[in-house]
Order: structure tokens, then C-alpha cells, then sequence
């Protein structure tokens, strides 16, 4: 037997506690790891937090020194390039790090938000001269990514072999060009996308890396900027807006220089005045060793000296890879077409044309061509696109497997019904977007739109106009929207050159622009009226704006009781507009345009006309700022006359005199204009400021949603089988007759829960509304939203969506799994209950949201108790604000399934089965937002 075991008590300290007796939860996992671990763990962390991880403890601290010791790609954003960097960094702490990370090769996130230009003795900063010296600490650096102009050019001088990674983009880009922008880009500049936005640079050279070059309010200094332009490498070259050489000789080298690219896969010119036949030339000199050969996309928009054969030649060389063409209106023309369907080539791979494109940019900008030539751009005058239905049949023709097809301002096509043939069948066609092609004839769009077999989507803006009201009588040319005398018109000559257009078009208005300052043209057309006759027009153009019947109901059939082809004058009744008394004021002033746009037939001949003639005493003019804004010039000019007016005075009727005198009110309904849908495969339709009364969905069993947006005179809808169309939304549509289209929908079968999003531009009797909702036949839960926020809030549209599908999930899940019974609502059902609200119950919450009150009331059955349960499950569909301004993620705030809903209420499903009272299927929302109802519309983004 051995010696004993001697036993030794071991006495416990308070720092000494045994890990057994300690929680999972005090546990201190991290600091368990082996460095190594950590060091893994690192990599999926952004810089910032392992940054903050040395505080923690001491083998941490060690871990984030390791782990820098050897990483070699830093990311400052945390891959977000579009994000700065952490700020606080200073030239002494940026050098401290970088010098922690001697083996890093990329740093990318390179996105201070201010450096300063030089160091100053004594004061702490983070300048360019410092970011430089901590990047030339680092003696392994290949690549950096900045966003910062005067970085990535001292970068550029001083640290020539670093390369400036992913893409390039300065953030400080805008027109005019700030004078602070500047780049001088070096020969070989080892960069392999550059990307500026309003930028002074000398020139652009050589750069055999350079694989994007985007370009966008650039302005190249040097008298020669392409003198040594050669990007072989290049793939993308856009050139927009840019201001350079006037001389369009200079820019022979940069068409050499791009065809010189084999690789080159998308070109993009827009406003740049290259030499007329130049790019033939250059094909027919290149086309053998591949020059233009690989683009697949194509864009050509108000460049002053292209050619048809200009275009033609790019097209033909890539027809093999072709996938898109934007085509400018000059070159929007037949022969275009007509020369392509000679050549017999193939597109096998092309999808998407653009007749009539007009860059976004020059669409919306404010400025007069005059303006855009002060700052160095280009002098361009475009005139609209002159295809023809012949042209556009061709189109097909040519490009047999066209999926997505934009056409902007062609005045001259009138039956689209014609564009199809038997060689023109447009049978893949899935998109088209019409643009204020003001001829096209409704009956032929609708034969067209009925022939397309793939067809999903319509977008029509600006599109079926109204005809003036008043032209036939006082001898207009009907249709111009200008007032344009006929025996004027006859006169004019037609020549389309476009260096003569840039002066006889002095006073055509353009579409696409508006004046810098509208108040311009609105004084000239105060000073020619004396005081007197301005009061009376402002009480005319206010009686045409707000003329309605005393008793406020319209009836369709009264609608409709004129037909579709006639103008003729008809007596004060419902839903009328006025021609006030006449007299024309000839008013001459120059117009601030840069794209010249068509009204009608009418104006095609008159594209030189000198001069304007309006109705001096405030007959409605169309001009291109009263179609966007859905308002007239002369209504806003002389809207503070017309508020000192009292209400009923507005409002007053005028008798209408049949007589020929100009001088004499004439009261017009509203032209009857019906767009009739035909379309198996047809998804979706949007109307922008469209001149359209009736919309018609005929037979669309594919159809989902409906758009209309400011389209003045809509006023009804009717479905005749359109089964699972579960979306409307009527935005600023002033005339919108609000009970028949509701009860329309209301009536339609219930395959689908519904969704009507409404913005009505006059004030609604909510009390009688929901009365009417509430009591009509339909076999739907109802739920009404009053929303009165201003501006409006998208985040509580977006909201309606997810909880009335958890409603509807729950009713069928009882109809069945649970057989509770079907309700039903029908003409019988409603005569069992002698009063509203026809013996159902109506539940009502109010609340208020971003300062603004909003309502609901609705017969969902469960929606008091769910109001009532808790915030995990159902309580955020009451429109309950909270911190988060992101788009709505309906599981982050709370917006479960309806199952998890469903033990919340099931006290009230047991009663309600007790009771035997039925739920329907499906539930129609109807949200009506209140931000326009004074008649002047709010602007949204989000419409």
C-alpha cells in the first residue's frame, strides 16, 4: 500500500470563481477564442466595428492588431459606395491606422466628406497633402477607390502606379458646372471607369485601361480636347450635354478614336455636334476590323449635323448584337427604316426602340436653347419626328423581335391599326409608351392594342387630347390647341430645315420646357388688357374652371347624350366648359425653346408660324405648361382677382346664345372620347394627362391595375371582364365621377381583393359617400380611408396593401378550414334591412400620423379586436408613426400572418359561428387621399 494522498483545500478568491459556477449568460465566449478565430470572425465585420473591438479587452485588442497586420483589402464604407467614410479622421489618426496595415493592397471607401487642399502648422485636420502620405506609408498599395476630384488627381500626379479602383464617380456634380470642379486627367491614367457629372476638363487623352467613360455636363476647356483620344479598352462611352468645340471638324477624332475600340458595347451622344457623315465614313473605313461592331446599344439624341447614314451605318455594322436604339426626332423618319428593310439583315437579339428621344434632361430643364448655348453647349433647334404609319410599319419589318417600344412627339402617325401587316405582326411586342402623338386616332389605337398577342403593358401620356372648345365656331383650326387662324396656317410655308427653324419657330411653344419664369408670359398677356376686360376674364376663366350644377349630381346618360364626332354647341347642363367672348389679341414674344413640339394635324403645316393668336378676353389656351399642370396660364395669372370673388358668384350659370358671333359665351360639353380595351395578355394600363372620357376594359382577364394620373376630362370607368384587375389608382383627374366609378368596381365579381387609391381635386360629401358604399349590393367587405396628409405620405399607402390581405387570409381561412359560411350581399339581400347601414356593423378609428389626421371605417368584422391586440401581432395597421421613414417591411413592424392573427380573435370567430353570420371571400379597400381638393394639385413624387 502506497503512501496517502495528501488533500490540499484550495481557497477560492473573489476574481477566482469557477467556470462551472458561472451563468451561460455572464460567459464571456469572445475572449475564449483562439486569435486565429477572431481573426475569421474579422472578415465578415466592417472596419469600423473591429476598430472598436481594441476598448474591449486586451486579447481582442491583440486580435485587431493581427488581423490588420495581414489584411490586404480594406473597405472604409463597408461596401456601400455610396456612403462617406467614418468621420473625425484627421491626418495624424489616418496615418496611425494605415500604418497598422503594412501588407494592404486595396483600400477602397475612400469617401471623405471634406479634405482640406494643404496642411496648416498647428491645426489638426484631414487634408489631401495627409491622405497622401498615410497612402504612402503603405508600401504594397495597388488600388484605391475615392470619390474626391482633387484626390484622385494628386493621386494621379504623385502616385502614378496606384490604380483608382471600381468606378469613379465625384458626387459633387451640377449645372451650371460649379468653377470648383476641375480634373486634368494624365496620359495612361490607370483607371478603369470614370464617371463625371458636371466637371471642367482640358481634355480627354489616351487612356488604354479606361473601360467606361460617362460623361454628363462636362465641359472640355482645351480648343483640341480629342486631339489624343484612343481608349482601346473602351466598352461604354456617354457624352451628354457636354460643352466643347463648336467647330464640328474637332470631333473627328473622337469618332476615329471610338471606332478604334473593337470592344465597344454601348455608345451614347447626346448634343454633341460631330461632323455630319462622319461616322459613315469611319464604318466604311473600320467595318473590317470590327470598328462598331459589338455595340448593343445605340443613342443618337439632338446631335446637330447626324445623318440618316450616320445611323444607318452604326445600325447595319452591329446588327448581330444590336440590342437597343434611342433615335433623336431629326432622325426619325421613314427612310430610315425603309433603307434598313432594303439591307435584309437579321436582329436576333434586338428589343427596345425609342422613335423621337429627347434626353431626360433636356425634357425637364428650364432654361431657353439661348441659356444652354451661354453655358457652352451646343445650339440645337429639333423639330418634331416626321415618321409616318408607313415608317412604323417598316419598323416591324426591320426589327421582327421588338419587345419594348417608346415613340415621343410624331406628329404624323394617325392608325396604328395600319402598322400591322403580314410581314408586320409586332408579335413579341410586350411594352409600348406613347408620347403626345397628338393624330393618333383612338378606334385604331384600340384595333391596334386588340391585334398585339404579348402585349402587357400601355403607357399613353399626353396622349387623345381634347379638341379646344369653341374652334368650330370662331373659325379656328380645330385641333391645334393654339388657336391658330386657318387662313394664317395656308399661308405659311413648310420647310424643316432645322437651321431655318431656329428662327421662323420663334413662337411655337414648346412641350417639353418650361420658362425659366412663368410669370413672363403671363404679364405680356396682363399689359394687353385694360382693367376692366382683365376682371372680366378672370370671371370668365373661372366659370369655365368651376362650372358645375347646383344640385352637384351628374348622371352618365346626360354625359353621353352628345355623340363621340360632334362639336356642336349645347345648352348649360352638366359638366360644361365656356369659350368666352372673343376678339383676338395678337400677342408676339420670344420663346424660350430647344425641342419644337406638335399639337395636332392641323399644326404640321405650320411648324414656321410667327406668330400667336389668343382670344383676348380669356378663352382657354393649351399650351404645354396648362397640360402638365392641368391648370391655364391666364387662370393662374389672374387667380387673386378671382379669390376676392365671392363662392356662389364663381359658380353662376351663363346662357348660351346660338348665335355665330364671336363675341358671345358658347357653353361645349365634353368631347366624348372611349378607350376600349381588347387584350388577352394585357397586365396593366397608365394615362398621363390624357384626353380620354371613358375608359372601357372590354375583355383584359389578365389586366391588374389601372393608372390615371391628371387626365382632365376622365370621367368613367366600365369593366365588362376584366376579372382579377385588383388595382386603381385616379390621381388629380378633375372630372372623375367618383360613385360610378366606385360603384363600378363594387360590382365586379369577387376573384380578387381590390385596392382604389383616389386623389379628387374637389371637395367629397364623406357622409353620403360611405353611405352609398355601405349600402350598395356588393359582395365585398368595405373598409374607406380618409387620409389628409399634405404632402402626402406614401408610407400609409403602402400599409393598406398588407393588412387588408391579412383581413381577407383570415375570411378564407374560415370559409375553408373552419366552414364558417359565406356571406353574400345582393339587390335582395339589401331590401331585409330598411335603413342604412343595412344591418351590418360598422366599426370606425381615427388617428393622426406625421401631424395629420386620417379616419377609417370599415365592416371588417375583426377589426376591433385586432385593433385591440398586441403590438407583436396586429396593432401597426392603424397607420401608428414610428421612428423608421424606410420603405414599408410589413414583418419588422409587426404585420404577421394570419394565423398568428387568428388566436389573437378567437373569441369573436367562436361568436361569430354561435351567431351563423357569414364573412365574405374577399375585401375592397378605397383610400381617398384629401390633398387636392381645393382644386390646385400637390406635387408628389410619388404619383
Amino acid at each position: 500500500m502506497g503512501p496517502r494522498k495528501k488533500s490540499v483545500k484550495t481557497c477560492l478568491m473573489n476574481n477566482d470563481i469557477p467556470e462551472e459556477t458561472i451563468s451561460d449568460e455572464t460567459k464571456d465566449y469572445m475572449n475564449q477564442l483562439s486569435h486565429e478565430v477572431l481573426c475569421h470572425i474579422f472578415r465578415y465585420l466592417p472596419l469600423q466595428d473591429i476598430m472598436c473591438m481594441e476598448c474591449l479587452s486586451r486579447k481582442l485588442k491583440e486580435a485587431v492588431t493581427l488581423y490588420l497586420r495581414v489584411v490586404r483589402v480594406v473597405d472604409l464604407c463597408a461596401g456601400r459606395w455610396w456612403e462617406y467614410m467614418p468621420s473625425g479622421f484627421t491626418d495624424s489618426s489616418f496615418l496611425t491606422l494605415l500604418k497598422k496595415m503594412p501588407d494592404v493592397e486595396q483600400l477602397y471607401g475612400l469617401h471623405p466628406r471634406y479634405l482640406e487642399r494643404r496642411r496648416v502648422r498647428g491645426h489638426e485636420a484631414f487634408s489631401i497633402p495627409g491622405v497622401l502620405e498615410a497612402l504612402q506609408a503603405c508600401p504594397n498599395l495597388v488600388g484605391v477607390e475615392t470619390s474626391h476630384l482633387e484626390l484622385v488627381e494628386s493621386i494621379w500626379t504623385y502616385m502614378p502606379h496606384v490604380h483608382i479602383l471600381g468606378k469613379f464617380r465625384n458626387r459633387n456634380g451640377a449645372f451650371p458646372i460649379p468653377p470648383e470642379n476641375k480634373l486634368k486627367i494624365p496620359v495612361g491614367a490607370k483607371i478603369q471607369t470614370l464617371h463625371l457629372v458636371g466637371v471642367n476638363v482640358p481634355e480627354i487623352p489616351c487612356i488604354p485601361m479606361l473601360r467606361h467613360l460617362y460623361m454628363k455636363w462636362v465641359r472640355l476647356t482645351k480648343p483640341q480636347p480629342f486631339k489624343d483620344f484612343l481608349c482601346i479598352s473602351l466598352r461604354t462611352f456617354v457624352m451628354r450635354n457636354c460643352a466643347g468645340p463648336t467647330n464640328s471638324l474637332k470631333y473627328v477624332p473622337l469618332v476615329t478614336g471610338l471606332a478604334s475600340a473593337r470592344n465597344l458595347e454601348h455608345l451614347e451622344m447626346v448634343r454633341v455636334p460631330f461632323l455630319g457623315g462622319l461616322i459613315q465614313h469611319v464604318v466604311e473605313d473600320s467595318w473590317r476590323s470590327g470598328g462598331f461592331r459589338n455595340l448593343h446599344t445605340i443613342v443618337l439624341g439632338a446631335c446637330k449635323n447626324a445623318l440618316e447614314v450616320d445611323l444607318g451605318y452604326l445600325i447595319i455594322t452591329a446588327a448581330r448584337r444590336l440590342h437597343e436604339v434611342r433615335i433623336q426626332p431629326s432622325l426619325t423618319k421613314d427612310g430610315v427604316f425603309s433603307a434598313l428593310k432594303m439591307a435584309e439583315l437579321e436582329f436576333p437579339q434586338f428589343e427596345t426602340l425609342h422613335l423621337g428621344y429627347v434626353d431626360e434632361f433636356l425634357l425637364q430643364s428650364r432654361m431657353a436653347n439661348a441659356d444652354l448655348v451661354k453655358y457652352g453647349l451646343a445650339d440645337v433647334v429639333e423639330n418634331p419626328g416626321i415618321i409616318t404609319d408607313i415608317g412604323m410599319k417598316a419598323v416591324n419589318e426591320v426589327f421582327s423581335c421588338i419587345k419594348y417600344l417608346a415613340i415621343y412627339n410624331c406628329p404624323h402617325l394617325h392608325n396604328p391599326y395600319n402598322w400591322i401587316s403580314d410581314h408586320s405582326r409586332w408579335t413579341r411586342l410586350v411594352d409600348i409608351n406613347l408620347v403626345r402623338c397628338h393624330a393618333l386616332k383612338l378606334d385604331s389605337f384600340g384595333q391596334f392594342i386588340e391585334l398585339l398577342p404579348s402585349l402587357e403593358f400601355i403607357s399613353l401620356d399626353q396622349m387623345f387630347r381634347e379638341p379646344p372648345k369653341g374652334c368650330a365656331r370662331v373659325g379656328l383650326s380645330a385641333g391645334t390647341g393654339i388657336g391658330v387662324s386657318s387662313a394664317l396656317v395656308s399661308n405659311q410655308n413648310s420647310n424643316n430645315d432645322n437651321d431655318n427653324n431656329a428662327q421662323n419657330n420663334a413662337n411655337v411653344h414648346d412641350n417639353n420646357h418650361h420658362h425659366p419664369d412663368d410669370s413672363d408670359e403671363e404679364n405680356d398677356f396682363r399689359q394687353d388688357l385694360q382693367p376692366g376686360e382683365q376682371q372680366f376674364a378672370a370671371d370668365a376663366l373661372n366659370e369655365m374652371e368651376d362650372m358645375v350644377p347646383e344640385d352637384g349630381e351628374v348622371t352618365a346618360e346626360g354625359e353621353r347624350e352628345a355623340p363621340a364626332h360632334s362639336q356642336a354647341v349645347i345648352p348649360v347642363d352638366v359638366d360644361e366648359e365656356q369659350a368666352g367672348p372673343s376678339g383676338l389679341q395678337r400677342v408676339v414674344k420670344p420663346t424660350p425653346i430647344t425641342v419644337h413640339d406638335s399639337e395636332s394635324d392641323d399644326e404640321e403645316d405650320s411648324l414656321e408660324l410667327q406668330e400667336v393668336w389668343i382670344p383676348k378676353n380669356g378663352a382657354r389656351r393649351f399650351s404645354e405648361r396648362e397640360e402638365k399642370t392641368g391648370e391655364s396660364v391666364q387662370s393662374r395669372e389672374l387667380s387673386e382677382v378671382a379669390k376676392t370673388k365671392p363662392r356662389h358668384a364663381m359658380k353662376r350659370k351663363r346662357t348660351a346664345d346660338k348665335s355665330t358671333s364671336t363675341s358671345d359665351p358658347v357653353i361645349e360639353d365634353d368631347h366624348v372620347q372611349v378607350l376600349v380595351l381588347k387584350s388577352k395578355n394585357l397586365v396593366g394600363v397608365t394615362m398621363t394627362n390624357c384626353g380620354i372620357t371613358d375608359l372601357v376594359l372590354k375583355d383584359c382577364p389578365k389586366m391588374m391595375f389601372i393608372h390615371a394620373t391628371r387626365c382632365r376630362v376622365l370621367k368613367h370607368l366600365k369593366v365588362e371582364n376584366a376579372p382579377i384587375v385588383n388595382r386603381f389608382d385616379y390621381a388629380q383627374c378633375k372630372k372623375l365621377n367618383m360613385d360610378q366609378v366606385l360603384d363600378q368596381i363594387l360590382r365586379m365579381p369577387p376573384e380578387r381583393n381590390r385596392i382604389i387609391y383616389l386623389r379628387p381635386m374637389q371637395q367629397v360629401d364623406t357622409l353620403t359617400l360611405e353611405q352609398k358604399l355601405f349600402s350598395g349590393p356588393y359582395p365585398y367587405h368595405i373598409c374607406i380611408i380618409h387620409e389628409f396628409s399634405n404632402p402626402p405620405n406614401v408610407r400609409n399607402k403602402v400599409r393598406i396593401r398588407s393588412w387588408m390581405d391579412t383581413i381577407a387570409n383570415i375570411n378564407q381561412e374560415l370559409i375553408k378550414y373552419e366552414f364558417f359560411p359565406e356571406a353574400t350581399r345582393s339587390e335582395d339581400d339589401l331590401k331585409k334591412y330598411p335603413k342604412y347601414p343595412w344591418g351590418r356593423e360598422i366599426y370606425t378609428l381615427e388617428g393622426v400620423v406625421d401631424g395629420a389626421p386620417y379616419s377609417m371605417i370599415s365592416d371588417f368584422p375583426w377589426l376591433r379586436s385586432l385593433r385591440a391586440a398586441e403590438p407583436n401581432s396586429f396593432a401597426r395597421y392603424d397607420f401608428e408613426d414610428d421612428e423608421e421613414s424606410t420603405i414599408y417591411a410589413p414583418r419588422r413592424k409587426g404585420q404577421l400572418s394570419a394565423d398568428i392573427c387568428m388566436e389573437t380573435i378567437g373569441e369573436e370567430i367562436s361568436e361569430m359561428r354561435q351567431m351563423k353570420k357569414g364573412v365574405f371571400q374577399r375585401v375592397v379597400a378605397i383610400f381617398i387621399h384629401y390633398c387636392d381638393v381645393n382644386g390646385e394639385p400637390v406635387e408628389d413624387d410619388y404619383i
